[in-house]
C-alpha cells in the first residue's frame, strides 16, 4: 500500500504538477487549457455553463455570485473574484484516487462550484503567482478547501478527497473574455 500521506497527493495528481515541481522556482514548464467556464447567480443555486465569460478586473466573472455579492462567503476578506479547479482532481476523485472514501465519485463541472475548470495547472503551486487565462492575468490567492457545505448541498462524500485540491481563488489583475479552449500560462 501506497504510505504518501492523502495530503501529499495532491501535488502528483497530474504531469503538470510534477513538472511544476521539477522546475526552478517551482511554477514553470507548463501550458494548461481552459475547459469549462461556470457562473452562479446566487448562493446554492445551480452553476451555469457559458460558452465565454468577461472577467472584470477588481470584480470577478460576470454573473456570479461573488461578481454580485451575493456568494456564500462574499462577505469574507479573502479574494475570491474567479475560482478555478483542476480536471485531474475530479479524474482522481472518478478513480478513487486515495480511496478516501466508499468508491469512486463522479463530480461533474457544473457541480463542484467553481468558476473554471482546467487541465494541465499546476493549481496548488499558483499560490501568490501570476498566470494567464486567454487574454487574462489573474494572481493566486489562497487555496480553495472543501467544506461540509459542499458535501451537504451535493450529497456525496468530497469533503476528504477533495483535500488539498479543491481549487483555487483568484483575483482579476487584467479583465477580458475567456473562453474553453484558451490557453492557460505561467508569467
Amino acid at each position: 500500500m501506497d504510505s504518501t500521506p492523502p495530503t501529499m497527493v495532491a501535488a502528483f495528481d497530474h504531469p503538470a504538477g510534477r513538472a511544476a515541481l521539477a522546475q526552478p522556482g517551482g511554477v514553470t514548464g507548463w501550458r494548461g487549457s481552459l475547459l469549462h467556464i461556470h457562473v452562479c447567480p446566487a448562493a446554492s443555486a445551480d452553476m451555469v455553463e457559458l460558452a465565454e465569460g468577461r472577467c472584470v478586473a477588481g470584480r470577478g466573472l460576470e454573473g456570479d455570485r461573488y461578481f454580485l455579492g451575493t456568494g456564500s462567503y462574499s462577505a469574507k476578506p479573502e479574494v475570491r473574484e474567479i475560482t478555478l479547479i483542476e480536471q485531474e482532481a475530479l479524474d482522481a476523485l472518478a478513480r478513487n484516487d486515495p480511496p478516501l472514501q466508499g468508491g469512486p465519485v463522479l463530480l461533474a463541472p457544473a457541480q463542484h462550484r467553481r468558476n473554471l475548470t482546467v487541465s494541465g495547472v499546476p493549481l496548488n503551486h499558483l499560490v501568490g503567482r501570476r498566470f494567464q487565462v486567454g487574454e487574462v492575468i489573474l494572481r493566486g490567492g489562497r487555496l480553495n478547501f472543501p467544506c461540509k457545505y459542499l458535501e451537504k448541498l451535493l450529497a456525496m462524500p468530497v469533503f476528504l478527497p477533495l483535500y488539498n485540491r479543491s481549487g483555487l481563488n483568484c483575483s482579476i489583475e487584467r479583465g477580458g473574455v475567456i473562453r474553453p479552449g484558451d490557453a492557460v500560462l505561467p508569467l
